[in-house]
């Protein structure tokens, strides 16, 4: 049964515009209207990149929490629930609070064609403009220059996390024009954390940059000298660091600390009161649902996790590697994803797939689609026509692990029958 706010939501999706064109204005105007709150902002860390963004955000969040700071925060898409997207002094806003503000800002917009993500987000700084943090930290939707979250005029910190190939419809057909897209976050005066790139995309960036006098930080300038299983030795603007070891499973996820420890650290320099104990606190008691998140289901071992692009299979695939693991997958994949090569990736790391449309998702791949990718890969696969059915199937297999991957999503919906 459908909630008031998902109706709402639903009413707000169908002011679409028939075609998206990348664009600040619709946003603009609409902020406009409702009194620009996004220049009325906490002191803001924007976080842009592929690959890495909310674990990032996730970080730094926890980071800062430990440290006495309190924090808005933006992030998208949610697992369950729209509330998980708007976060306000710490917490999850509340359902009454985001239903008054949706309902007031699509009254103010009068029934423009506008994307949800725009209006959406022009609801969340509303809610951030109303409620002082001393920190927000926004994660962008769709690039960078054009995603709705850039109308903002300052920020602190802009961290670009790992750049690779997704939404080439909008961003472009080369690497350099996505990167592009991405570094459009960057602010004048701005301290800036370049996370770990391909040689090809760090070159370019440096290259785009060669005249800009911000303050840069690429990984020369930070990261891990060495790695035990408790500690890692960080490294910052020649200082070294003894700092926590990340709870959340991954290889990346050190990536992903270290963007977020050289966030806090700059904030240190600022000023900030940022204590080194407090900080690793905060690394080992980060939280991300649906990154490589393990639950005990029954007999099973359930691993969820929404990567959906090329790089995100490949850390995927060095995770099962690493601790041998070898699932069937329940799999489900939006339909402008590159899923031949998805799969390609992960496909000597797992016993075999099972193939699912994921449930209301009208730009999925059908489950027959899947099925034929994988006959094309020579991939164990067959598919099913509801979760159930698939549920059932995998818990008939004798293998121990069952991951579900390829969206967010899927992962989305699913999670909480294992909880």
């Amino acid at each position: 049964m459908k909630t008031k706010i998902d109706k709402l939501l639903i009413q707000l999706i169908n002011l679409h515009p028939k075609y998206i064109d990348l664009s600040l204005d619709r946003i603009k105007a609409l902020l406009n209207k409702l009194g620009n709150p996004h220049l009325n902002l906490s002191p803001t860390i924007h976080i842009a990149g592929t690959n890495g963004k909310g674990s990032t955000l996730s970080y730094l969040k926890h980071i800062l929490n430990f440290n006495g700071y309190s924090v808005n925060a933006y992030i998208s898409p949610h697992l369950s629930k729209f509330n998980e997207r708007i976060v306000l002094n710490n917490k999850e806003v509340s359902t009454g609070k985001l239903l008054n503000c949706l309902k007031y800002v699509k009254s103010i917009n009068q029934g423009k064609p506008i994307t949800f993500f725009e209006i959406t987000t022009a609801a969340a700084f509303l809610l951030f403009a109303k409620t002082k943090a001393d920190f927000l930290i926004l994660e962008t939707g769709l690039g960078g220059r054009l995603d709705a979250t850039n109308v903002i005029p300052k920020s602190l910190v802009s961290i670009i996390t790992p750049i690779s190939y997704d939404h080439e419809d909008f961003l472009g057909n080369s690497i350099k024009q996505i990167t592009s897209e991405k570094l459009g976050i960057i602010k004048k005066n701005n301290y800036v954390i370049i996370g770990k790139q391909k040689s090809e995309i760090e070159t370019f960036i440096r290259k785009k940059i060669k005249n800009i006098k911000y303050k840069f930080f690429f990984k020369k300038n930070y990261g891990i000298n060495n790695i035990s299983k408790k500690k890692l030795e960080f490294f910052f603007n020649k200082k070294k660091y003894l700092i926590g070891y990340p709870k959340l499973l991954g290889k990346h996820q050190i990536e992903n600390t270290c963007m977020a420890v050289a966030g806090s650290l700059i904030l240190k320099d600022m000023g900030y009161n940022i204590k080194l104990n407090l900080l690793n606190k905060g690394i080992i008691n980060t939280k991300w649902p649906g990154r490589l998140e393990m639950i005990n289901y029954k007999n099973k071992k359930i691993l969820l996790d929404g990567s959906h692009n090329v790089d995100g299979a490949i850390n995927l695939n060095s995770f099962l590697k690493d601790k041998n693991i070898k699932p069937w997958i329940l799999f489900g994949m939006l339909n402008t994803k590159k899923i031949r090569e998805f799969l390609s990736i992960i496909q000597n790391q797992i016993e075999g797939i099972v193939a699912i449309k994921i449930p209301e998702e009208k730009n999925a791949f059908t489950a027959n689609q899947i099925l034929k990718k994988c006959k094309q890969l020579k991939i164990n696969c067959v598919k099913k026509n509801s979760i159930r059915e698939a549920n059932n199937f995998l818990f008939q297999q004798s293998t121990k692990y069952i991951l579900i991957t390829g969206s967010l999503y899927l992962v989305g919906k699913l999670r909480g029958k294992y909880l």
